[in-house]
Formats: C-alpha cells, sequence, structure tokens
C-alpha cells in the first residue's frame, strides 16, 4: 500500500506545476522589442499553469513576445510561492505582444480557447486554486466585447459538455513572474513535466494551428 500510495504521489507531483523549479535561467522575457517598427498590442490570459500555454503562444505567427506572470490580485510584486499559496488573488497568466496586422485578437482568442479547458472552475488538470482560473484581462473595451461574445457563443454551441466559466476582469497590472519561469518548455524540454504534460498539448496544438504557426514550428 505504501509504495502505491508514494506512485500515486510522484504521478501528481510529475503533472502538476505548482511549486516546481526550472534548471536553467535564460529569460525570453528580455527580449528587446524597441526597434521594432511593426504595430503592437497586448493581450493578457489565463490558462493555468503558464508554463504550457507559454509554449503555444510563443508558435503562433505574429506573436513577439510571451512573458510568464502573475495578474489579477492584490499583493504588490508576488512571488511564485505566495501566488501557488492561493493568497494574493493572482491568476498565472500569460502577457502576450503581437502584431495586430499578422494575428488579431479574435485569433489570439481562438488559440486561449484552445490552450485550456474553461469550463474548469479555479483548475487545470492537477493544479487547483484560483491562481489557475481561466480568465481574459481585457485591455479595451473591445476586448471585453469580444470576448464575451466569443465566449456566449462556446457555451451555446456545445463544443464543451459544460459551459464555459473563463472570467472576464479589467487589465491593472501585470508581474512578470521570476526568471526560472520564462521560455520554460525551451530551456526544460527533457524534464518529466514538459515531456508528458506540455509536449503533448504543443503537439495538438500544432496540428489544429499548422497555418498559423511561425515557420520555424515544428
Amino acid at each position: 500500500m505504501k509504495i502505491i500510495l508514494l506512485s500515486l504521489t510522484t504521478l501528481f507531483s510529475l503533472f502538476s506545476c505548482a511549486e516546481k523549479k526550472a534548471t536553467l535561467n535564460i529569460n525570453n522575457s528580455t527580449d528587446d522589442l524597441s526597434s521594432y517598427t511593426g504595430k503592437k498590442d497586448t493581450a493578457t490570459f489565463g490558462t493555468g499553469c503558464f508554463w504550457c500555454t507559454e509554449a503555444i503562444f510563443q508558435q503562433l505567427n505574429g506573436v513577439l513576445k510571451v512573458t510568464s506572470g502573475y495578474s489579477g490580485g492584490h499583493a504588490i510584486n508576488p512571488t511564485y510561492k505566495e501566488v501557488c499559496n492561493g493568497t494574493t488573488g493572482h491568476a498565472e497568466c500569460l502577457n502576450i505582444i503581437y502584431d495586430p496586422t499578422v494575428i488579431t485578437f479574435d485569433e489570439s482568442l481562438e488559440a486561449f480557447w484552445q490552450a485550456h479547458d474553461p469550463t474548469t472552475l479555479n483548475r487545470q488538470g492537477n493544479d487547483v486554486g484560483t491562481q489557475y482560473r481561466s480568465v481574459v484581462f481585457y485591455h479595451n473595451e473591445e476586448q471585453k466585447t469580444k470576448t464575451e461574445k466569443y465566449k456566449i457563443e462556446l457555451t451555446k454551441s456545445g463544443a464543451w459538455s459544460n459551459p464555459v466559466v473563463t472570467t472576464l476582469e479589467p487589465f491593472v497590472k501585470f508581474y512578470p513572474a521570476e526568471d526560472y519561469h520564462q521560455n520554460y518548455y525551451n530551456n526544460n524540454k527533457g524534464e518529466g513535466y514538459c515531456q508528458f504534460v506540455i509536449a503533448p498539448k504543443l503537439e495538438k496544438f500544432e496540428k489544429v494551428f499548422k497555418n498559423k504557426l511561425k515557420k520555424q514550428a515544428h
């Protein structure tokens, strides 16, 4: 019995992102966009553990920069440990800078719905808590209106057996996560969580969005 319990505990730990640390500290959120001459816009999405969906949005053509971090809470400069404890009100999320002439907010929303399960309240897989809520932090009324409309249409369509529970919250402040969270999948492909959780999600996403990926994506 002890062996079985230990095995279950190990599996739960393997497929949960809470309180894990990366082995590398390369930070893709430091990419300098000051020389970019095209148009730029921002979307901020919470889809559960940011490790999984960071890798997904990095593949999309028109996405210039993806930063993992925290938004929607009351604490100033929250740490990963504080957010994981559910004491700050923040959600793990992605701040995505994109060129709207290449990828629209509507297309970003399409990727958002595809990248996670928007019907599970405050939960994605083994990650449970308000910090893993499905949420769109809208930056303007246009983003709010489009998200509300898309949410209603998805629920009516029966795309999922349960209703979409994604929340809409006004964007106030985004705090970048610690360096070891940035570019997580690309820096830690050999880790169990990357191999068994992120890689299958990424492969599935790339098949669905194959016509919208950057040329170097596989």
